[in-house]
This record gives C-alpha cells, structure tokens and sequence, in this order.
C-alpha cells in the first residue's frame, strides 16, 4: 500500500473513531477516552489532511471549524413549515385542548408524548445519505436562515449519523439549539476576566450566537442540541414516540425527560412535575410540550392556521416580581395609536432585565389604579413579554398622584382624540414623525414589500433629515442624497436601491397589506386582494361591498371605507400607483381552482413560492403543507424533495412548472 493509499485509509479510521467518541460524549454521556487522547486524535487528523487536502472528508470532525466568515445569511424556504405552537396556560386549557382532540378522532383511541419545551432556539437540519448537508433557523416558520457553517461547529450535532443502526437516505430532523446554565455563566465569566460585555441570559446569547457571521466565534461559544423531529423520505414511524428512539439510535441527543401519557390527566400530572423541578435541571425550559403519539392520527388532525392541532405548549405561570413604577410615557404607533408606557427601575425577571413594559391603554391604567411612584408587580407572560400586572398598596407612597392622560403627542404636539367606544386615544396628525417612522418599518418589512436595508436606524435617518414624508417617497430617493447619510456609502445605497427597484414586482396582496390599513394583516389582505383584484376596485368598494368578502368583518369593513376616503392615503396610493408598483391581480379566470388543493415543492424559476401561493389561492385554490391522498396536485420545480417522491407513491399527479405556468393564466388544470 503506497504512502497515499494508507494515509486515506488512516484518514478514514481517525473519522470513525472521532466521531464514535463523540456520540458516546454528547449522546450518551459515556466518555470512554480522556480530553488528552481525544486532542491527540484530532491533531492526527489535522495534520494528516493538511499534507492531503484532496482526502478530508465532508463529514471529517476537523470541519466543525471552518470556512469564512459569511457576509450575509441566505434565505431557503422549509420543504414543510416549521409551525408555530399554540400557548395554554392552565389545566382548563389544556382539558379543552383534549376535548378539540377527541371531537376530530371521533372516538378513536389516542394518546399524548410530554416533552419538556427547551428554552432555546428552533433550527432545522438537512441530511443526505447520512451527512449534513444544511441547517437553517426557523424563521417565519416557512422561510429561515441558512446557517449550515454555524451549526457545523456544534458537537452534538452529528456531521454523519450513525446510519449502521438505521439505514435511512435522506431526512430532515428537527430541534433546539441551547446553553446549559453552567456553560452560560462561565462564559460570562471569561468574558468579564476580559472586560467585554456580559450577555443577558442563555437564551439571547444562543439566538445572538446563531446570528453571528464568523464560525469561528461560534465555535467557541458553548452551544447544545436537543432533537425532537425526524421526518424520512420513505414513510413516517409508527409514533412520535418511536421517532425519538430512532433519532437517538442515528446519534442524536435527544432529552430524556418525556413520557407517554395515556389520558389529559396524565400530561397535566407531568405539567405540575415539571413546574416544581424546573429550577433543578442543567438548562433552562419555559414549558412543556403536548404531541399526539400517532404520526396517522397527527395528520388527521391537521393544522389551523400557524399551529397544527395534534400538539400545544403549555407554558408555566409567569415568573413576578416587584418593582418602582417611575414613570409612565407616551409612545406613537404607525396608525397614530397612543399607547402608555411604564418607565420601570430596572428589575431581572424571567432571564432578562425589564425597564420598560406596555401598559395598553388608559383603561388598564385606571383599572390598576397605578400611580407614578408605586410599588408595582411586573411579570412576563409566557416568560416573554413583560406586563405590569398590580399594584402593592401597602408600599404606596402617600403623595402618588392619580395618572391623567396628556392631551398631547409627544412626537408632534397635535392633539390627541379618544373616539367614541374605543380604549385608545390616537394622534391624528398623518405627518407625526413616529407614524412616519412606523408606516416605513411596516411598508419594507419582510411580511409585506420585502425592501431589505430598511432598518430602524436608517428610517429614523431619512424621516429626520426630511428625505420621506410618506411611503410613496421610498421610490423617489436620489442615491446621492442616501449615500451621504451616516454609515451609507455608495455599495450600501446601491444595494438599498436594488431592493427598492426589486419590491417593485410584489404582488397585489403584499402591496395591500403594506399600505398599512388599521384591521387589515396579511391574511385579510390576501381576502381582499383575491375579491377585488385590483386598488382601484378596492378604493371604489362601499361597506356592504366589503363585508360580503367571507372573513371581512364590519370593523375591517369600516376602516378600510375610512383609509379610502381619506385624501392624505388616497395621494399615496395615487404616488404608489405611478411609481410601477402591482396594482392590480394578474391571474385571469377566478375561482377556477376552486375545491382544489395543491402542495409546492422545490424552486420555481418564474416566482417565488410565497407567489405561487398567493396566486393559486387568488383563484380560489388552497396550497396545502404535506402530500396526501386527497391532495389535487403536487406543483413540482427544481431540486424537489420528499414531497415530489411521496406524491408519485400516492398516485398524486405532479404538474411541472410550464405547465404551472398554463393553468394560472386560465388554460385547463393539465391532466
């Protein structure tokens, strides 16, 4: 054997057996060789592929650290959603939870997977033929971040599975990046020995982790996995149950703190074990996580909206403490919205140091009875969002004034109004700067134009030197003027004004959405897109018009009459109209898909697939996350997946994209 030939074949050797002891590290927590036998190892193999760069494996534990650093994360698009879950908060929650369950199984036995919620960050993993190949963050739950060199450098990922025990292709499997609080505080610790800032809590610290661009830095901060997804090109396990069995036969780490529970008040009595040895466990959780076992009876119960039906998170009762209400401010939102704002002495709460929390209207202040100098409650609902939930009356500082709403805005001195049967107040003056500032961010944020480069620094930037009055003024920017703004130089203002240029061909419903009519989200503007099918129908449709739209009520009705007659919103949109953008549905023949269902797979070269989406459901289809029997069509591009297999083994018909193409410009649905 030649010099080359032993070395591969050393090569090989020194991977198998790094990557064994790392299973038996991560996985198993059974170390069978020390830290020093472990590093001479992985010097071996270091210096081996360095004298052979053509050798080093793909999967080679060397690559944990590699690459680049990244300028940018690309986008992909999840082959199935990574929905969120719905919250319940009590024993009554998730008994009606139970109820919902055994209403659409009609009497089918059943029963329930409690896993503890990790509190962390959700990613995704891509394997083919056993080797990681791509990692992405959750996301919107439809798109995410490709971060396959970040993830790279985690551990207790598995850059090949140990496909031995289960031979398998190619697989998605799914779980929660963390930190396990000893790690966090001592990488606190080092970052104090050398004056840099302290991170917040694990949680923060893994998503800021995850976002930074350098693997390096990643790689030295101390991240874990738990995995709680597998999902196969070929057929699905039984249960949930076995899947997390086969994900640790593959290598992974998956928690071992869960349990089948026959019936509701097996979960609950797991919930209220939990919620007392929270604080015992290494990591932290903020909940736990309810499944339907059977994989046939989660596809029976499907998904509403964001959240499928067969699971549901149950989160722990918030977390309080006390502490001074020193102030109560004023903050403007996009629609001129006035809401109050409790100015807090800082208090830890929940993982996180809290100083400001929204106090919704004046109702909920008079309600509470708060006053300036109160001793208050402050808790954070779901351990996410803080609230100011009471008063301590016995700490009330004789003197504390009752609060008394201004009469004024603070961004722009207009009076502020109260109409008759609302709880807010709002500024009505449609050039206050803060409504400027907010119907910007809401215009160019990736839910509606999509104008990448639009961030909050940059609005406030352009609405202070008066370069925007309105939204319509995004597309009448001189780059000269941009280019000078601080931090700005001429890539960056080319770069922002590609993405101008590029929003220009949203679709009609983004542009709805975007125009940031009161009521009016993405769903509800998809409704009125699809009925109207163009601005002017929209701008000219009366009440009873808008409320004959099914899911178009008579508040949203109203407002959208109010945001047309309005002369300041009609001249932008006239503005918007001349400047090019899609004022109008381009689909022909609607209703034509109508009772049809369709599921999207790989990449369409004429739209994204949010596009195809949204102009199938324009002529009254449905786009569907996973292939069944019942399934119309399968809509296939390029590099499909695993839908496009199982569509072909249910017999589904698949439609290429020229012909995709055909049936949205009204020709007959191809046979």
């Amino acid at each position: 054997m030649n010099d080359r030939a032993a070395t591969a074949s050393r090569i090989n050797v020194l991977c198998s057996e790094l990557q064994d002891h790392d299973f038996k590290y991560y996985t198993l927590a059974m170390p069978s060789i020390s830290d020093a036998e472990y590093d001479a190892l992985m010097r071996e193999l270091t210096e081996l592929e360095a004298r052979y760069p053509d050798l080093r494996r793909p999967d080679s534990p060397t690559q944990r650290v590699g690459g680049q650093p990244a300028k940018e994360f690309p986008s992909v698009t999840h082959e199935v959603p990574m929905l969120s879950l719905a919250n319940t908060y009590s024993e009554a929650e998730l008994m009606d939870f139970d109820r919902r369950v055994s209403g659409i199984l009609e009497g089918t036995p059943y029963e329930y997977v409690a896993e503890l919620k990790i509190d962390g960050v959700a990613i995704s993993l891509q394997y083919s033929g056993g080797v990681f190949v791509r990692g992405a963050t959750r996301g919107d739950g439809v798109q995410g971040d490709e971060i396959t060199a970040n993830l790279r450098t985690i551990r207790s990922i598995p850059l090949r599975c140990r496909t031995s025990a289960v031979q398998m292709s190619d697989y998605e499997v799914r779980g929660e990046i963390y930190m396990r609080k000893s790690d966090f505080e001592r990488m606190n610790e080092e970052r104090a020995l050398a004056g840099e800032k302290l991170f917040v809590n694990a949680r923060n610290s893994t998503a800021g982790t995850l976002k930074v661009q350098d693997p390096a830095v990643v790689a030295s901060r101390p991240l874990s996995m738990f995995t709680y997804f597998l999902r196969k090109a070929h057929g699905e396990a039984g249960t949930h149950a076995e899947n997390l069995a086969e994900l640790k036969q593959l290598g992974f780490v998956v928690n071992e703190h869960w349990r089948i529970c026959p019936t509701i008040a097996d979960v609950i009595s797991f919930c209220n074990e939990w919620g007392l040895k929270r604080d015992q466990l290494p990591y932290d959780i903020d909940g736990i996580v309810v499944k339907v076992n059977s994989m046939q009876q989660q596809e029976t119960l499907g998904a509403v909206a964001k959240s499928p039906r067969w699971a549901i998170a149950y989160k722990f009762p918030a977390q309080q403490v006390e502490t001074l209400l020193q102030g109560i401010t004023l903050q403007i939102g996009r629609v001129g919205t006035v809401t109050p704002v409790a100015e807090l002495a800082p208090v830890f709460v929940g993982g996180s140091t809290v100083s400001r929390a929204t106090l919704h209207n004046e109702d909920y202040i008079r309600e509470l009875d708060l006053r300036i100098g109160d001793t208050v409650i402050v808790e954070k609902g779901g351990d996410v969002i803080p609230k100011v939930s009471g008063v301590v009356l016995a700490k009330r500082p004789a003197e504390a004034p009752r609060f008394g709403m201004p009469r004024d805005c603070p961004e722009c001195g207009s009076s502020i109004v109260r109409p008759e049967g609302e709880a807010a107040w709002y500024c009505e003056n449609l050039r206050c700067p803060a409504q400027i500032r907010g119907r910007i961010a809401h215009f160019t944020h990736r839910g509606a134009m999509d104008i990448e480069g639009f961030g909050e620094a940059l609005i406030d930037q352009l609405v202070r030197e008066e370069l925007i009055h309105t939204v319509a003024d995004i597309y009448t920017l001189k780059k000269e003027n941009v280019a000078g703004l601080e931090r700005m130089g001429k890539k960056s203002a080319a770069n922002l004004f590609e993405a101008i240029e590029k929003s220009k061909a949203r679709p009609l419903p983004k542009v709805v959405f975007a125009l940031g009519i009161r009521y009016v989200g993405a769903g509800v503007a998809k409704l009125l897109a699809g009925a109207f099918g163009s601005i002017d129908a929209l701008r000219n449709a009366g009440f009873e018009e808008l409320q004959r739209v099914e899911g178009v009520g008579p508040r949203i009705a109203e407002s959208v009459v109010r945001f047309f007659r309005d002369p300041h919103s009609l001249a932008v949109v006239d503005a918007l109209t001349a400047t090019g953008l899609v004022m109008k549905s381009d689909t022909v023949a609607e209703g034509s898909l109508s009772g049809l269902t369709f599921v999207l797979t790989g990449g369409l070269s004429s739209m994204t697939r949010d596009e195809a989406k949204e102009r199938i459901e324009a002529l009254g289809g449905k786009v569907l996350s996973s292939v069944s029997k019942k399934t119309s069509a399968v809509i296939a591009g390029s590099d499909t997946g695993l839908k496009l297999e199982k569509a072909r083994s249910l017999g589904v018909r698949v439609i290429e994209e020229d012909s995709f193409i055909r049936m949205l410009a009204g020709v007959s649905m191809p046979e």
